[in-house]
């Protein structure tokens, strides 16, 4: 190129920017078809630094351009005298002005949190195996059960999850508790918020998050310590450098102007018996400070579903990652690999093995079900690298093969003889850090001190002579941090393992050696030891495996309260034993088969977690009551791989002509989108109601046509919604993603639909669109608050409007909707009174979640038809009697459902729904209800109900339906 320019680097930028605009592309998309971190692509196109060869490449062929040039650019900014491709720092401090200490201290964050430690990455230099979090950090898809979602009746007719990537599904919410598996990424999530936030570059969907400080609390860290602190204790409790600086009462400022993000890392890290004690620091926290966001993550089991819902958290769990996530992060990881790696030849082998690699995670089922977390995932990468492309086919065979290959094969094999002076063996070195392992297990702790950790090594050192001969404890217990890969150091005084899993599967050893199965036992019920359990199960020869399998069986037989955990966990753990005595297999499948089959999606979940085996145990589809047949399914399709698509196959093909469509519709996403859609979905295709998660299904519509009813929850353009659609036949469309949507023309090429359902539809101002079309039914939720809904007077046919978003009129009494109205629903967040309601006389369901006032109630009870009414946050103190209403759900959210109220407020009630998933403590009682003889009665996720035996058989519906013994 012949060209000089004066500031290249300047050029550079402004060429990818001008390319992307050409394109169209948002920085989602870019970030989906290059597999680079957004902050990667953002300093890029922001000209903050130069980029790399690997990012240039990914960009441009993005962008559909020529590297060449953009090449020839940045070798042009390389040779600028004040250019490098280090990071530029975002705030700079100017020429003799003091930084504040939050200048200071988001800065410190920044850096701090900057990297991970990658398991297998730099297998010659443990301490070098960091990869910087712009490169590493990937958005990984969350879960969200919607609560309050606007369709009155049975949850199980609402949408199970709503599934976003991280930054749509945080959007929104200012208090969240995230769930996820070990190694789901949860910790990394946290990180990337921090040094995202303190670098104010959270992206766009994350607007409403930037310019807040955040604090990091590991609860791991935080629990070793003593009392859990308050604001001013932050920074020293988890070993801040500059906590001494900190200004009198600055975190305490920061807390209460809502400036402030507190990431609180690891419930399931906190001892069972302190978590109520955690809940108590946390809502008192909340309860000074209600303005800060707070985002806590936890290990799904350790505590229940709706344990911070009173505090108004929202809950969201981590998927798996998609086969699509895979691949990029296989890509990812071989990259960085490339970037430590000295020799050519290495590289080009790195090549060729993530080529491989690729091919092989799709073609082997099980390998992509390993695969599943960035943890095992980077695990599968290292020793495909290390095996030259030969990977071992079971969890515990990786775990073992990866500690050999962090221990000493590397060294080994690049003769790296006697670092740091001390040599051990394999078998020394698992001696030592399974005596550390089990220390942290039976103290329910993740991390140690260093008195702790130096005594522990003392005490094992004049029982292995070879090892004490070659230095001190200090000396062995440095080399372990600096040679194992698998020891690290957070801080100078702290020790602790470099994920738990390792942990876990080290101590489980040290228990099996010790013959301590009374202790494995007697803690199984907690979930801080269900890995360890398992693993020992896998440690343990024949005869112990089967005593120990027993044993559990044995106490789960004899304590009610913890039965199914015992028994499943019992179940869960055959699967790890190499050799099992039959009679024990037969004692524990007979107790398995107990909890079969699953009655909802928790205790599918649950089963799915026990691996292929237990599909041997679900029962066929003859016999199985309307509430397992869909769990069943999902079953199946949680466990996936070949053996998990086989058992569908079979399944459906012998399900009932009855059967809902809607329940073959469940397992979709864990399959090849087009082979599911023609085995399992094309026979019930006239009847499904579709929804369309990933492109690969979008595709997939055009084996189903005609459509008749689809749900969309991705991004996806308008035409690429429209494109598979029956203009003839679809009747219901719903698009809970539509931040491509500019406007809703393309809703007209639809003539046959009547139900239509739009959310986070950013980009719309109006929906004048939908002026004049035969809609029976809108939904409209999440809209930007500046957005016109005058087109709703247009909307003659309208019988049905749910608005879950916030509303431009002062009262209902403003908003133009349709007389004829027949259901009304409406979320909490409208921000517009009920004030008004009365003026649609035909309304025979409304949906309220917002708490009315005793004007409204009046209102409300004045509506002649009304017969169905939802309400959560509720007050019924304050509501008037309503002797039309035939049908109530209640959904509390607090310790107090009123149900002694009921009766009186509603006399003639003939079925009340009680959502008890959020509500607090665990008890309901039903008592008060014995009042009206005729009343049916649901509760669902009642955890402990109080007055059943109140009523006659057949009164009182429980979901999940509980099981008897035996049954």
């Amino acid at each position: 190129m012949g060209d000089v320019y004066e500031d290249p680097l300047a050029e550079l930028a402004l060429r990818l920017r001008t390319l992307r605009a050409q394109r169209g592309l948002h920085m989602g998309g870019l970030q989906q078809r290059t597999g680079l971190g957004r902050t990667t692509i953002s300093q890029a196109l922001n000209g903050q630094v130069v980029p790399s060869e690997t990012t240039l490449v990914a960009l441009a062929k993005a962008l559909g351009t020529d590297v060449g040039p953009l090449l020839a650019l940045r070798e042009a900014a390389l040779r600028q005298p004040d250019v490098s491709p280090v990071r530029m720092v975002r705030r700079p401090v100017r020429p003799k002005v003091e930084p504040s200490f939050e200048e200071r201290y988001l800065n410190y964050v920044a850096e701090r949190h900057s990297q991970l430690t990658v398991v297998g990455l730099d297998l010659s230099r443990p301490d070098r195996a960091r990869w910087p979090l712009d490169a590493a950090y990937l958005s990984l898809e969350l879960a969200e059960r919607p609560e309050g979602w606007p369709a009155g009746g049975e949850e199980v007719d609402r949408p199970p999850v709503m599934v976003k990537r991280a930054e749509s599904a945080l959007a929104g919410c200012r208090r969240v508790l995230l769930r996820g598996l070990a190694g789901s990424g949860k910790t990394t999530l946290l990180q990337w918020l921090a040094v995202a936030t303190a670098r104010d570059e959270l992206p766009e969907e994350l607007a409403g998050w930037r310019g807040q400080i955040p604090f990091v609390l590991p609860l791991r860290t935080l629990v070793r310590r003593g009392p859990l602190p308050g604001p001013h204790d932050f920074l020293s409790a988890v070993g801040t450098p500059l906590a001494a600086s900190q200004p009198e009462g600055w975190a305490d400022g920061v807390l209460a102007r809502g400036e402030a993000l507190v990431l609180v890392d690891g419930i399931d890290e906190v001892p069972q018996e302190q978590r109520g004690a955690t809940r108590d620091w946390l809502e008192q926290l909340l309860a000074a400070y209600r303005a800060a966001q707070f985002v806590v993550t936890t290990r799904p089991s350790a505590v229940p579903e709706g344990w911070l819902a009173s505090s108004r958290f929202t809950e969201l769990s981590v998927r798996p990652m998609s086969t699509a996530d895979i691949g990029v992060f296989v890509g990812r990881w071989h990259t960085a690999a490339r970037h430590s790696t000295a020799t050519a030849v290495e590289r080009a082998q790195l090549h060729d093995l993530e080529a491989a690699l690729q091919v092989t995670v799709r073609a082997q089922r099980d390998l992509a079900q390993l695969s599943s977390t960035p943890l095992m995932c980077a695990l599968i990468c290292a020793l495909h690298r290390d095996r030259r492309g030969h990977l071992p086919h079971s969890r515990m065979e990786l775990y073992e093969a990866a500690l050999s290959m962090l221990l000493v094969r590397r060294d080994l094999e690049r003769s790296i003889d006697v670092p740091e002076g001390i040599q051990l063996t394999e078998h020394q070195s698992i001696q030592l850090l399974q005596r550390l392992a089990y220390w942290l297990i039976r103290n329910r702790q993740t991390e140690m001190d260093r008195a702790t950790a130096l005594a522990l090594v003392s005490d094992a050192l004049p029982a292995m002579q070879a090892v004490a001969e070659q230095g001190t404890a200090d000396q062995v217990l440095t080399h372990l941090v600096g040679r194992s890969g698998l020891l690290r150091q957070p801080t100078m005084d702290t020790f602790d393992f470099v994920h738990r899993t390792f942990q876990d599967y080290l101590g489980a050893k040290a228990a099996i050696e010790a013959h301590d199965f009374p202790l494995l036992v007697n803690n199984a019920h907690d979930d801080q030891w269900e890995d360890v359990i398992r693993m020992a199960v896998a440690h343990a020869r024949p005869a112990e495996s089967a005593d120990l399998l027993r044993r559990l069986v044995k106490r789960g037989d004899a304590e009610s309260e913890h039965r199914s955990r015992l028994h499943l966990l019992a179940a869960a753990s055959l699967q790890y034993a190499t050799e099992i005595d039959p009679d024990a297999r037969r004692l524990v499948e007979q107790r398995a088969r107990h909890l079969m089959p699953p009655r909802s999606q928790e205790e599918a979940e649950e089963l799915a977690a026990l691996g292929p085996g237990i599909l041997d145990l679900l029962p066929g589809p003859q016999g199985l009551e309307d509430d397992e047949v869909s769990p069943v399914i999902r079953t199946a399709a949680a466990i996936g791989g070949d053996y998990g698509y086989a058992f569908l196959q079979r399944f459906v093909q012998a399900l009932p002509a009855d059967t809902p469509p809607s329940a073959v519709v469940g397992g979709w996403e864990n399959f090849e989108a087009d082979e599911y859609a023609r085995d399992i979905l094309r026979p019930f295709k006239d009847h499904l109601s579709l929804d369309v998660n990933t492109r690969d299904q979008r595709n997939a519509l055009r084996l189903l046509e005609p459509n008749f009813d689809v749900t969309f929850r991705d991004d996806f353009t308008d035409e690429e919604i429209i494109e598979h659609l029956s203009p003839e036949h679809t009747h219901t469309l719903r698009i809970y993603s539509g931040k491509s949507l500019t406007d809703l023309r393309f809703v007209r090429q639809l003539p046959a639909l009547t139900e239509l359902a739009l959310a986070e539809c950013s980009q719309l101002t109006h929906i004048d669109d939908l002026a004049g079309l035969q809609l029976s039914s809108l939904s409209l939720l999440q809209f930007p608050d500046e957005v016109s809904f005058d087109a709703l007077a247009s909307l003659w046919d309208l019988t049905e409007l749910a608005l879950y978003t916030r509303l431009p009129w002062a009262s209902l009494e403003d908003m133009p909707a349709p007389l004829d109205l027949t259901a009304l629903r409406l979320a909490r967040w409208i921000d517009t009174p009920l004030r008004g309601v009365s003026k649609w006389q035909h309304l025979e369901e409304l949906v309220v979640n917002s708490t009315p006032t005793p004007a409204e109630w009046r209102e409300v009870a004045s509506l002649p038809q009304l017969t169905n009414l939802y309400i959560s946050q509720y007050d019924l103190a304050q509501a008037s009697p309503m002797h039309g209403v035939k049908h109530l759900q209640l959904s509390p959210t607090d310790s107090d459902a009123q149900l002694e109220l009921v009766p009186e407020i509603f006399p003639n009630l003939e079925t009340i729904f009680i959502n008890c998933r959020a509500s607090l403590p665990d008890i309901t009682d039903i008592t008060p209800l014995k009042r009206n003889t005729v009343l049916q009665i649901s509760l669902h996720y009642a955890k402990s109900v109080v007055g059943i035996e109140e009523f006659t058989s057949g009164t009182v519906h429980l979901y999940p339906r509980p099981r008897t013994t035996g049954a």
